[in-house]
């Protein structure tokens, strides 16, 4: 059994180009930037810079209730949420039921009928001053904040409602069961739900308690962003000039799709497992960074380790002839290798903690390197927004996702690398946390965006 070489398996990540220290982090922030500016222009970008025609509410008034919606992979959500005094979001009466066409297969009057159904004992109960929809499959966005839906997941049975606008199908089956609602429908995907989120839940201050502002200073931007299963942002940009938008007093939300950017810092391996993916040829830095792939990408590279003798135990074959590693099951090994259990855990005898070292030591380069591509993304987008350096006024960083707050140590870094590429030339104050609820307190907020 081999050794456990620090230097020898740097070399091996350092050959096959996916070592975190090839990367200029500074460098890497500004090509980003680049694609961001590219995107937003119309111009070839692997960023395409998506407008969503939200504009995120500067402040929440008090005492407005508008009806949330929650459309996921398996469950619609629905409730009534109040915003309290101090602009504090409260969810009342929150309802749970399967997706429609999870069940079995819908019309399109009849998957309208369900959300409908969802929707009509709330706004019995309340005057409610719009309604915010997250719909979490493809729409194009329209510039009155409805959503014309692409495709629906394989999940969902209702093959009528593709290219229906989802706001207006809403509208007409409420009207259908006697409620003529006039107010406004705001469709949103959950990359914005989570910036509107922020906007509710994060203190302006970024303090821990809501305080007093007796100066009358604007409260610093939010950002959204996912690192789960997928990777994306959205901030709030005052010029995107392939729409002709410009508004300095009141910007709109943009859906980056960061996930696709076209990032230069890959190598064989990288290459290879693209190759294996659904959509090979793009999506590079969601494949580096997410929970959907950093299991399986892990695994591509463990298997060359073992083909190069770099790592050698008794079972390696059984690790060369497993088809998938899902990232949780090496997120259960990565927080505990010494207890020899699960897919990977197991394949270790006692005597083969090298071995395992080894394992847990590249898993280790791969992680880092996924905390860096993240921190590069969120900086460049704190630095697109340009906000002014008050230390009262951070830019806020709202987060979703089980990769960022459970994979073991992506946070940290995340965390470590964003702080020295924002404080590199000079103090850029900002607060970034993970928040609950983002759909449906996104949605809420998103209702109250349009007049």
């Amino acid at each position: 059994m081999g050794k456990f070489n620090v230097d020898e398996l740097a070399n091996f990540a350092r050959h096959y180009g996916f070592h975190y220290d090839s990367i200029n982090p500074h460098a890497l922030v500004k090509e980003i930037l680049t694609d961001m500016e590219r995107g937003l222009e119309g111009a070839a970008s692997s960023l395409p810079m998506i407008p969503s025609y939200i504009s995120p509410v500067t402040s929440l008034p008090p005492g407005k209730t508008v009806l949330a919606l929650d459309a996921g992979g398996t469950n619609l959500r629905s409730s009534l949420v109040y915003f309290n005094e101090n602009g504090e979001a409260i969810a009342q009466g929150t309802k749970k039921s399967p997706m429609p066409g999870t069940e079995g297969p819908l019309s399109a009057s009849e998957f309208f009928g369900v959300i409908a159904d969802a929707a009509l004992p709330l706004l019995k109960d309340a005057k409610v001053e719009g309604i915010g929809f997250t719909f979490s499959y493809p729409m194009e966005i329209t510039s009155d904040a409805d959503g014309i839906l692409l495709a629906f997941s394989k999940e969902v049975d209702a093959p009528d409602v593709i290219g229906k606008l989802i706001g207006r199908g809403l509208r007409e089956a409420l009207a259908a069961k006697g409620c003529k609602y006039n107010g406004p429908i705001v469709l949103l995907n959950d990359t914005v739900a989570t910036l509107l989120s922020g906007l509710a839940t994060i203190p302006p201050d970024g303090e821990s308690t809501r305080t007093r502002n007796d100066f009358g200073t604007e409260n610093g931007p939010v950002i959204g962003f996912i690192l789960g299963t997928g990777f994306n942002t959205a901030y709030p940009e005052i010029n995107i000039p392939k729409i002709k938008f410009h508004s300095s007093s009141s910007p709109q939300i943009i859906v980056c799709e960061t996930g696709n950017f076209n990032v230069h810092y890959r190598g064989q391996l990288d290459i290879e497992y693209d190759s294996t993916t659904k959509n090979p040829g793009g999506y590079f830095l969601e494949k580096a960074t997410a929970g959907a792939y950093l299991g399986p990408l892990t695994l591509h590279i463990l298997k060359q380790a073992v083909k190069d003798k770099l790592i050698q135990f008794k079972k390696s074959d059984e690790l060369l002839s497993m088809p998938h590693l899902e990232s949780r099951f090496l997120n259960e090994f990565t927080h505990a290798p010494l207890s020899a259990q699960g897919q990977l855990g197991s394949l270790f005898a006692h005597n083969e903690h090298d071995a395992l070292a080894a394992v847990q030591y590249i898993t280790s380069i791969v992680t880092e390197r996924g905390a860096i591509f993240s921190a590069a993304v969120l900086a460049a987008t704190v630095e697109r927004i340009n906000h002014g350096y008050e230390p009262y006024s951070p830019v806020r960083i709202a987060v979703e996702g089980t990769t960022y707050m459970i994979y073991k140590g992506m946070r940290r870094s995340l965390e470590s690398y964003l702080h020295q590429m924002l404080y590199k030339d000079k103090p850029r104050p900002y607060v970034i946390s993970p928040v609950e609820q983002a759909s449906l307190f996104g949605a809420a907020v998103a209702a109250l965006s349009r007049k």
